[in-house]
């Protein structure tokens, strides 16, 4: 039952990162460079102070994987904050997975790892549902700026995940990843940002940064080891839903019948492939 409640609230606060982007951007009219670069400050600290008070030697950070991480991570930030000014939470969330999966999917396939026939019949499903989704016309279209943001978002988490693959400090790994990764967001801020900073987007995207990205990070990586890959891989099915479900009820957000079979073929096809590994 403790992992079980352990593993909901990871899941929560994973699908609460898209509930307050579109808070802090799109609802309290933050700056989507400001809003990204104080997140990263704010994930920064915590996750350094978890890493502080832990026993053992601090993680190295001026190393070749933490900066192409921090690269794929600002640009996964940059891009997120900026799909939130249009599109609802729960349908960045669902194109943000989907593309996650996409990706990693496309790479085993580049690096030639064997693939069960269930796993091709289920990335093709998933890929399906975001043509479906994405597809331009009609008064349910999706917005296309938006879109191609969070595309390019889910793109570099992607890219952000698999450089993580073989990091045996995960913890560590990610408060390097922050660290270097604020320069990249400072630099975005000054360039493109407005300097505007509202009160509550600053306090909602500092929420984000140090307790659903930071604390949900660091306890994700807590119950990662107890559990097996499956289960792990079909857990996250659930942020999509969540995030749709949050949506509508505190901020209003329409659920179309477009939406809802695009969600049905993605998180579906995600979970066939699950299935089909070891």
């Amino acid at each position: 039952m403790q992992i079980f409640l352990l593993v909901a609230l990871t899941m929560t606060a994973f699908a609460a990162n898209s509930i307050l982007n579109r808070l802090g951007v799109a609802v309290y009219g933050m700056d989507p460079m400001d809003f990204a670069a104080v997140r990263v400050v704010a994930g920064a600290a915590m996750l350094w102070l978890l890493v502080m008070t832990r026993q053992g030697a601090r993680p190295p950070v001026l190393v070749g994987a933490r900066v192409a991480g921090a690269a794929a991570l600002g640009v996964y930030m940059v891009g997120f904050s900026w799909a939130y000014i249009t599109l609802d939470a729960g349908l960045g969330a669902l194109i943000l997975f989907g593309v996650l999966q996409v990706v990693v999917f496309g790479w085993a396939v580049w690096e030639g790892q064997t693939i069960p026939l269930q796993r091709w019949l289920g990335a093709g499903i998933a890929l399906i549902g975001l043509c479906v989704l994405l597809w331009p016309g009609g008064q349910a279209a999706v917005p296309l700026f938006g879109s191609v943001a969070m595309i390019v978002a889910g793109a570099a988490w992607a890219i952000y995940t698999l450089l993580g693959r073989a990091s045996p400090d995960a913890l560590g790994a990610t408060a390097g990843n922050f660290l270097l990764c604020i320069p990249l967001t400072g630099l975005a801020m000054l360039v493109a940002g407005q300097g505007a900073f509202h009160l509550l987007g600053t306090l909602i995207a500092v929420v984000a940064g140090a307790v659903t990205s930071g604390l949900g990070y660091a306890l994700w990586y807590r119950v990662l080891p107890q559990l097996p890959t499956t289960v792990a891989g079909i857990a996250q099915l659930s942020v999509p839903v969540i995030a749709v479900l949050a949506g509508v009820l505190l901020l209003g957000e329409p659920v179309t019948m477009r939406l809802l079979a695009a969600g049905a073929l993605v998180l579906g096809g995600i979970g066939l492939s699950l299935m089909a590994r070891r």
